[in-house]
Order: C-alpha cells, then structure tokens, then sequence
C-alpha cells in the first residue's frame, strides 16, 4: 500500500521523515522492528536516496537507531527519554525568547494570526505543525543561531510523543490562551512576564504526555 499520497518535491526528506514518524506511531512500524529501505521505498513510492536522508535525519533526532553492521530499528517511546529531552526544551525557548527581546508590532501581527490559525486546527498533524511554527516565529530574532538549531533539533525529537498523544486521546488541542498571554506581554513591552509565560507554556505540555506515557506502560509509583 502507499501510506503517503503525495510528497511534496521541494523538501522530501522531511515529508518522508514525518510519514515514517506516523507509520511508527500508527504500529505500521512496530516499535524495535528493523527498518527494510528497500520495503519502506516502495511503500512510500519514493527512491532510496531521499529516504535514505529522511532516516538518518530521524537517527539524529532520536526517533531510530542504528545499530553498526545490523541495521536501523524503530526506538520506543519511552519516559525516560521524554523526561530528559521535554526538560532540556523548556529551558531552550524562554532563554532564546530572552535573548531576541521585544519584537516589532508587525512581527507581534504575524504571531497572532498564527495562534488564531492555530486554535482552528482540527488534526494532530495540523496542530504539531502550526505549534511549532509559532514557537519558531515567537523566538526567530535571538541572535543565537546554535541555540535556534537545538531549538529545531528538540523540536523533532518531542514530536512524535506529541503525536502519538494526540492520535490516542479526544480532544487535545494546543495552549494557545497560554500563547495569546505571551502575546499580551509583547505587546506591553514586557519581556519578562513574556518570557515566565513561555516558561509555562512549554511546562504545560510536560504533564500530559508524560501521564499517558505512565498510563501506556503501567507506570506504578
């Protein structure tokens, strides 16, 4: 079968990336299977070479693993894993906030129409996607270029735990209060209270993964 219909030409690497990401998710890949490219470029109708980028880009992210004369296999989701890498992220986007400072009124526009797009979205996919496109936005002035590339890279690797929460459970949708009071403090020129609100923000999305990570493995305390 072909589980993507389309690719989009300008950035394949990345749509094969997000499709395999869902193929794990959906148990299309079972977590801990090898992963065949020879298969997997034929289910997806795309040649090796571009599927090729896509899994060694999820191998960096986390998502697979490659095993030295072995091969690559799909890596569970796990809470340790998440603990680790969700803690990193919500100390990366308040100091990148800090350090970009007040951005202009227009910029402040361009924030508000994508929450308001944002609170529109219905899908998982929709929701990952304009989330993170606007934590992007909310912090593209920081002069610190490393900093926005650990940004991107946590980004990915918390993903697919997001994903997967919202694919299992009714009725999750993204904090964009939260993100409309981020705003609110931008407009007031008041970095501070922009930057704790962030803070928040990314500590919300902590919890609720993290029980039904807990839920999903029997967790007893």
């Amino acid at each position: 079968m072909q589980y993507i219909g389309r690719v989009e030409r300008h950035n394949i690497s990345e749509d094969l990336a997000n499709a395999i990401r869902k193929m794990i998710v959906d148990g299309v890949i079972a977590p801990g299977s090898r992963i065949n490219e020879v298969h997997l470029a034929r289910e997806l109708g795309v040649s090796r070479t571009p599927l090729r980028e896509a899994i060694a880009g999820l191998i960096r992210e986390g998502t697979l693993t490659s095993v030295p004369r072995v091969g690559t296999f799909a890596k569970p989701l796990t809470i340790d894993e998440f603990e680790q890498v969700y803690s990193i992220r919500t100390l990366l986007d308040p100091e990148a906030l800090r350090l970009a400072g007040i951005p202009s009124k227009p910029h402040i526009d361009r924030l508000d129409r994508l929450n308001k797009r944002l609170a529109a979205a219905h899908t998982p996919e929709d929701i990952i996607a304009l989330d993170d496109e606007w934590h992007l936005l909310l912090v593209e002035n920081c002069s610190n270029d490393i900093l926005l590339d650990l940004i991107r890279d946590f980004m990915r690797r918390t993903r697919r735990y997001e994903l997967a929460l919202m694919r299992e459970q009714e009725n999750v949708s993204a904090a964009t209060d939260q993100h409309q009071a981020i705003i609110a403090a931008l407009h007031d020129g008041d970095l501070c209270k922009a930057v704790d609100g962030l803070r928040l923000n990314m500590q919300s999305g902590f919890q609720p993964i993290l029980q039904w990570l807990k839920r999903r493995e029997g967790y007893v305390s």
